[in-house]
């Protein structure tokens, strides 16, 4: 898929981990797990803000395009 999800890379500049990041945007840790593999199909906006919020970002910072080879 060309839109990588880039959580991951965020928290780990932030130093939160999974369980605190999601404490904070009510997701499970299931959910975070998906999102955090690149497994996601969709993401609502309301998790795209919350995830911005409690990491102090934009959503450019979560999400990128890739073409594919």
């Amino acid at each position: 898929m060309p839109i990588v999800v880039n959580v991951d890379v965020m928290m780990a500049k932030r130093k939160i981990g999974a369980s605190e990041l999601s404490d904070k945007i009510g997701l499970t840790l299931s959910n975070l797990s998906v999102l955090k593999n690149n497994k996601a199909k969709a993401v609502r906006f309301s998790t795209l803000e919350a995830l911005c919020r409690a990491l102090e970002c934009q959503p450019g910072d979560l999400l990128a395009f890739e073409e594919e080879e």
